[in-house]
C-alpha cells in the first residue's frame, strides 16, 4: 500500500492513493485527502463522485482496495467504526442510523462504554442543546421526530463521543436556515479549539463561507485542492463538472420563465376549505386552512420546523386524512417525500422494482417487467442516475443517485398524462449543482404539462426561485404570500407584514 505522509500531529487525517471498486463500478481512483487540525475542510463533488465512500473508509466502514491512512500523524488500519471512534473520529451520516422505537437519549447512549446511564445522557443532551442551539427532547421517541430533528440526533451522537475529527455528510441539507447557521457557527468554534471538521456539502455558498480548505472529487479522483480564501464558486463548479460549462449547467432561471398565476384563473386541482389536519398521533397541526392550487402552476410551501407544513403536504399527497372541513385532491398525486429511505424506496430491491412502485408498466393488474425495465433504463439516462444497471439494488447507489431515481419515477414526463399533481419535499436535498438544475427543469416541465406542483424546501431561496406564490404555514395557520422574501420571512416567524401594519 502507498505510505501516507504521517508523523505530523497537526495533520488530523491523511487519505492517500485510495482505490475502491464495487463490482463493475470504480468508486475511487487514487483519491487523496489531507485535513489539518484546527480547520474546517469542505469536500465537494457531484453525486457519485466518491465523497461518501471516501469518508466511509475514513470511518472504518469500508476497506480500501489500495492506499493508506494516517490519523493525527500515526499510520493506521481502520477495520471498523469502533477503531475510528477510539482514534477520535466521529461521523454523521447522510442516511440515518437511528432506532425508531427508542428515545433520543437511548439512541445517543447506544454504543457507549460502560453501564447505560440514561440520566447522565439526558443531562448531557440538555447541555448540548443549549450549546449548539439544537432543540432536542431526550425522552421523545425518534419515530415521532421530523427528518430534520432526526438529523440533529445523529449530530448529537457524534458530538457526545468527544471526537477530535468530525465528518459530516450533508448535515444542513434538511435543517431550517436558522439552525443551519447555528450548526455552522458551532462547527467553526469546534475547529477553532484545535479539532478538525470534514464537511461534505453541495452548497457552494456554505463551503465558501466556512471552509479553510476545499477538496473536490470528480468520478472518484481528487481534481482540486484549494485554500478556502482562494476558492471561488466558478472554480469549484468547473472542477466538479469537468469540461461542462458551469454557466450552462447551473444558470439561474430568468425572470421571464416564472409563470405568474392566480389560482382563480386556473382549473382547481387542490381545494381546501376550513380544513383541519392532525398528525398520526391525533394532535392537530393545521387549523381551518382554505386555499386553491390550480393546474399549471408551482406553489411553494414555507414554514419553520414543526409549524404544520409536514402534515399539510402529506394530506395533499393523500397520506393523511382530513379531520374536519374539506380537502379536494386528485386520485393520482405524485409524491417525493423528504425521507426517501423510509417512505420512497425498497433499499434491498433493484432499481426496476423501485420504479414499478409507481404503478406504471402494468396491464390488468399484471406487471410487464420488460416495459418497466426499458422505462428504468430510459429514466437512468434522462436523469443521469449512475448505477451498474437497472438490476442493481438501490442501496448500492449514492444518496444523490437514489434521490434522482425517486424523482425520475415521480416526475417522469411519459407518465405525466395520468398525473394531475405532484407534491415534493426537499427535492434537491443531497443533490449536486448539475442534478439540482435538472430537478428544477423537471418541475417546470411538469408545470408546463399542466400539473399542479406543490413544492416544499427548507431552502427558502429554492421556493422563491421556482414558485409563483407561497403558502406559509405558521403554528397551524396557512396564509398565502407573494414571491417576496421579506413578506414570506415575516409570516414564517409569525410577524405581521408591512401591508398589514
Amino acid at each position: 500500500m502507498t505510505e501516507p505522509s504521517g508523523g505530523d500531529e497537526r495533520i488530523a487525517l491523511v487519505l492517500q492513493g485510495i482505490d475502491k471498486r464495487y463490482g463493475a463500478t470504480q468508486a475511487l481512483r487514487s483519491a487523496s485527502l489531507r485535513v489539518r487540525a484546527g480547520t474546517v475542510h469542505a469536500l465537494l463533488g457531484e453525486n457519485g463522485a466518491g465523497k461518501s465512500t471516501l469518508m466511509r473508509i475514513a470511518y472504518g466502514m469500508e476497506r480500501p482496495d489500495a492506499g493508506a491512512i494516517a490519523v493525527h500523524g500515526a499510520k493506521v488500519r481502520l477495520n471498523s467504526p469502533a477503531n475510528a471512534i477510539a482514534l477520535g473520529i466521529g461521523m454523521v451520516h447522510q442516511h440515518f442510523t437511528l432506532v425508531p422505537v427508542m428515545t433520543v437519549a437511548e439512541n445517543v447512549a447506544l454504543g457507549g462504554h460502560g453501564m447505560l446511564d440514561l440520566s447522565r445522557t439526558i443531562s448531557e443532551l440538555h447541555e448540548l442543546s443549549a450549546r449548539t442551539g439544537f432543540s432536542l427532547d431526550p425522552e421523545v421517541q425518534v419515530e415521532r421526530l421530523s427528518v430534520a430533528a432526526q438529523q440533529r440526533v445523529e449530530i448529537a451522537k457524534a458530538l457526545m463521543r468527544r471526537a477530535r475529527l468530525l465528518v459530516l455528510d450533508e448535515p444542513t441539507a434538511v435543517l431550517p436556515p436558522s439552525e443551519s447557521t447555528e450548526l455552522l457557527r458551532w462547527l467553526r468554534s469546534f475547529a477553532d479549539q484545535g479539532n478538525a471538521v470534514v464537511l461534505i456539502t453541495h452548497k457552494l455558498g456554505e463551503a465558501l463561507s466556512i471552509a479553510d480548505d476545499v477538496t473536490v472529487l470528480r468520478r472518484g479522483r481528487t481534481v482540486l485542492v484549494v485554500a478556502g480564501k482562494d476558492a471561488t464558486a466558478a472554480a469549484l463548479t468547473d472542477a466538479m463538472l469537468g469540461a461542462a460549462s458551469a454557466g450552462e449547467q447551473v444558470g439561474k432561471t430568468p425572470a421571464t420563465d416564472r409563470v405568474e398565476s392566480r389560482a382563480s384563473s386556473r382549473i382547481p386541482v387542490f381545494r381546501a376549505e376550513q380544513a383541519t389536519l392532525a398528525d398520526t398521533s391525533g394532535m392537530v397541526r393545521v387549523r381551518d386552512a382554505s386555499f386553491v392550487i390550480g393546474a399549471g402552476e408551482i406553489v411553494g410551501v414555507a414554514g419553520v420546523e414543526g409549524g404544520g407544513q409536514r402534515e399539510l403536504l402529506r394530506a395533499l399527497a393523500g397520506r393523511l386524512p382530513v379531520v374536519t372541513g374539506v380537502l379536494e385532491r386528485p386520485d393520482m398525486v405524485g409524491f417525493v417525500p423528504e425521507d426517501r429511505h423510509r417512505d420512497a424506496v425498497l433499499l434491498d430491491r433493484p432499481l426496476v422494482e423501485n420504479v414499478a412502485l409507481r404503478g406504471a408498466g402494468t396491464r390488468r393488474g399484471l406487471i410487464e417487467w420488460n416495459t418497466i425495465g426499458a422505462r428504468t433504463e430510459s429514466l437512468m439516462r434522462t436523469f443521469d442516475v449512475r448505477a451498474p444497471g437497472p438490476r442493481a439494488p438501490i442501496r448500492t447507489l449514492s444518496g444523490g443517485n437514489q434521490q434522482k431515481l425517486v424523482l425520475a419515477r415521480e416526475l417522469d414526463a411519459d407518465d405525466m398524462t395520468s398525473t394531475a399533481a405532484i407534491v415534493v419535499e426537499n427535492p434537491t436535498r443531497g443533490l449536486d449543482v448539475r442534478a439540482t438544475a435538472e430537478v428544477h427543469a423537471r418541475l417546470r416541465a411538469a408545470r408546463d404539462a399542466g400539473a399542479a406542483v406543490v413544492l416544499y424546501s427548507s431552502d427558502i431561496d429554492e421556493v422563491l426561485l421556482l414558485a409563483s406564490r407561497v403558502l406559509v404555514v405558521y403554528a397551524g395557520t396557512v396564509r398565502e404570500a407573494p414571491i417576496d422574501r421579506d413578506v414570506v420571512g415575516r409570516l414564517m416567524l409569525g410577524a405581521e407584514t408591512h401591508a398589514e401594519r
